[in-house]
């Protein structure tokens, strides 16, 4: 059974940085991806980044430049680091995984089987 579990939300003041960091267990080292989403409320859950087992990235564009994700080598860890943060970035963060690459579909939320429970991310002044 898959399992994800995120870590490192917080507040932080515009222009700030936080790093998430999710950690799966329950898959195949050669043969998993792992997307973060996020979701604000009234809002719907929109993919930020994606990569893959062999860690080939992929982001949405308001992100690119900004966050940047990574994985541990030999390991099931993967950080979403978030720089330059702004307000309108707040929300809970998800990560989610799926047996396979990122694919083209990678920032929809049906491209993954196993979720986290989620990490609260507060961008204010």
């Amino acid at each position: 059974q898959v399992q994800v579990v995120e870590s490192g939300g917080g507040s932080v003041q515009p222009g700030g940085s936080l790093r998430l960091s999710c950690t799966v267990s329950g898959v195949t080292y050669d043969n998993f991806a792992i997307g973060w989403f996020r979701q604000a409320p009234g809002k719907e859950r929109e993919g930020i980044a994606c990569i893959s087992f062999d860690g080939t990235p992929q982001y949405l564009d308001s992100v690119e430049g900004r966050f940047t994700i990574s994985k541990e080598r030999d390991k099931n860890s993967i950080h979403l680091q978030m720089n330059s943060l702004k307000p309108e970035d707040t929300a809970m963060y998800y990560c989610a995984a799926t047996t396979s690459r990122c694919t083209d579909a990678w920032y929809s939320k049906f491209s993954y089987g196993s979720w986290g429970q989620g990490t609260q991310v507060t961008v204010s002044s």
